[in-house]
């Protein structure tokens, strides 16, 4: 008890540490998060109410994925130019714009125009947190800084997505999901207010990355990258042809309500906080790669008990499962990777990762909401499921000579 007093104790110091500016983000961030929650948990239930099918949803969700991957060469240099304050202030305006405009404007051409400015806007904000937080925190309190951020997010946005799932009950309209989402703009609009007040650091700007260096580096050494950047590909595809879904997949095949799915999805919120939580000292005691390998063998049954168990409460259970394996995996594999290449490199290669990231969940959603239309949710889990026996066994190709070991270090040869 005395350990976890003074463990405590030390946390709560470093807490008090944050900065003017930091308080102020994350008085934004607890605002616009519940708001953000609510929008994740009901915009695909918005979008079928409007009467459009899952097709077109998902060439919505892969327009905006699209856009992220296009705005994201740009953000960096954007950012620096604008500052962070404006660049933080702008794309929280054009977010909570772009919602507005889902509902002023809710013909086709209007969702696709918004869903561009949506994907661009977060593009921008993404790309300036990291820079922001780096630039108003000292070296003392910096790491509880990020990992505060980020457990604060996943809270409010388990309040999000548990509000979500009841406010159309409470609504109690025919244009339910419309009031919500114009609640949903309004609060990200009052969201703003604490970021008005930032100060503009001075002196303490990031480097400025050529736009093109990630092509140039892809050019220089094609071997290395396509080791590096497949396992993640194939995987963000398979991401993206299920996980913006689950909302609906969960309504059509279970026919739950949408307070259910939104206590669902907030349980999903606590247990990725448990996949952060074990998988440092998991990648410390086995290995990063050798974890990375793990977590995708485990994947696959859980995604087959996922997309084909016969009740809700296994299915269920098995997305829980999902998401701790996701949260374990995806930032070992990507600390693997950065330990893997020099490091001037690393963020050239941290961009090609986002970068093919950003393909795969542009791509996935289209072909997802085809084959939801024409065949069904099955034909979706078969393919993802094939998608990541080919990872598992790409990856072992790749990196076997590793995982065999009981820790990776060093960097890797060129090609």
């Amino acid at each position: 008890m005395t350990l976890i007093g003074n463990n405590l104790r030390s946390y709560i110091r470093k807490v008090r540490l944050f900065q003017h500016n930091t308080r102020l983000y994350l008085l934004y961030l607890i605002i616009s998060g519940v708001a953000f929650g609510v929008y994740a948990l009901l915009f695909n239930f918005y979008i079928l109410g409007l009467g459009y099918d899952e097709a077109l949803l998902g060439r919505l969700l892969s327009v905006n994925s699209t856009a992220a991957l296009i705005g994201a060469l740009p953000a960096g240099a954007v950012s620096d130019r604008l500052g962070r304050k404006r660049a933080l202030l702008i794309s929280g305006l054009v977010t909570a714009l772009a919602i507005a405009g889902l509902v002023v404007w809710p013909s086709v051409p209007g969702l696709f125009v918004m869903s561009v400015f949506m994907g661009l806007a977060q593009s921008l904000g993404a790309v300036t947190l990291a820079p922001f937080l780096m630039e108003n925190s000292g070296e003392e309190e910096r790491t509880y800084l990020f990992s505060f951020s980020f457990s604060l997010q996943m809270l409010i946005g388990m309040v999000g997505f548990w509000l979500g799932g009841r406010l159309p009950g409470w609504l109690g309209s025919t244009d339910a999901y419309t009031g919500v989402m114009v609640g949903v703009a309004a609060t990200a609009v009052f969201a703003l207010a604490p970021l008005l007040f930032l100060r503009e650091t001075k002196g303490m700007g990031t480097a400025v990355i050529n736009p093109l260096s990630p092509l140039r580096y892809a050019r220089r050494n094609p071997i290395l990258l396509g080791k590096f950047i497949t396992p993640l590909l194939l995987t963000a595809l398979g991401a993206g042809l299920f996980v913006p879904f689950m909302n609906v997949f969960f309504r059509n095949q279970y026919h739950i309500d949408d307070a259910a799915i939104g206590c669902l999805f907030a349980a999903g919120s606590l247990t990725m906080g448990l996949g952060f939580l074990l998988a440092p000292p998991l990648a410390d005691r086995y290995g990063k790669i050798r974890l990375v390998i793990l977590t995708q063998v485990l994947f696959i049954p859980a995604l087959v008990l996922l997309g084909f168990a016969p009740w809700f409460w296994l299915s269920a259970a098995a997305y829980l499962v999902r998401v701790v394996l996701m949260t374990m995996d995806d930032p070992i594999y990507q600390a693997f990777v950065m330990e893997s290449v020099e490091q001037e490199a690393r963020a050239t290669v941290a961009s090609l990762l986002t970068m093919a990231s950003s393909l795969g969940w542009a791509v996935g959603p289209t072909i997802s909401g085809w084959l939801q239309v024409t065949y069904g949710f099955a034909p979706v889990f078969l393919i993802v499921v094939g998608l990541y026996v080919i990872t598992v066994l790409l990856t072992w190709r790749f990196f076997g000579k590793q995982a065999r070991s009981v820790q990776f270090s060093g960097s890797m040869p060129a090609s």
